[in-house]
């Protein structure tokens, strides 16, 4: 049986689906972005995988675990039933090459710009690159869709608005995650 490969968003996690704040673990100190839910659910319901790739530097510098990670991780698609929704799946980075200790501190193939997280994603998913994008707001999440051949959309939440004036190579941009679903993803894909 053939499986039919599946058109998916690649979403950073910090400052593209939640407020950005620094090495972000706790449930407590969790806030969606406006919006940022909605834009999930409408990828979903257009036919969409969501998948994050995330680079947690806190896990590396000892700030706090993987545990902790997974754990923050699991809260986020509680929350998101309230929109009857969810994220099909989270691949997290704990690695630092220069700030990590102990076994963290190594030179790994999954920490963005680098593509790792994305090539496991596609050994656990049947995905179609050619009708996929990455969003994020730094210029690692767009080097790392680029560096995957992926469509990319920077938005400016976050870090997104310095990254924009200081770097040029997305092929979008847009105000939040909410808006480069509805005007690039789903118009481009032919779905609105």
């Amino acid at each position: 049986m053939e499986y039919m490969k599946k058109k998916t968003v690649f979403l950073d996690r910090d400052g593209t689906i939640n407020i950005e704040k620094n090495y972000l673990y706790k449930p407590e100190e969790f806030e969606f972005i406006k919006n940022a839910p909605e834009a999930i659910k409408l990828l979903k319901d257009h036919g969409y995988q969501v998948i994050v790739v995330t680079n947690q530097a806190g896990v590396a510098r000892g700030y706090y675990t993987e545990e902790d990670v997974k754990h923050l991780h699991t809260y986020i698609n509680e929350q998101l039933r309230k929109w009857n929704t969810s994220i099909d799946a989270f691949y997290y980075c704990p690695h630092h090459p220069i700030a990590g200790i102990g076994k963290y501190r190594v030179e790994c193939n999954c920490r963005k710009p680098k593509t790792g997280m994305f090539e496991q994603a596609c050994k656990d998913f049947e995905i179609d690159k050619e009708h996929s994008w990455m969003i994020g707001d730094n210029k690692g999440d767009i080097e790392a869709g680029k560096n995957f051949e992926l469509k990319t959309i920077l938005v400016r939440t976050g870090y997104g608005e310095k990254v924009e004036k200081e770097w040029k190579l997305f092929d979008k941009v847009e105000k939040d995650l909410y808006e480069a679903v509805r005007i690039d993803v789903l118009k481009m894909g032919g779905e609105e």
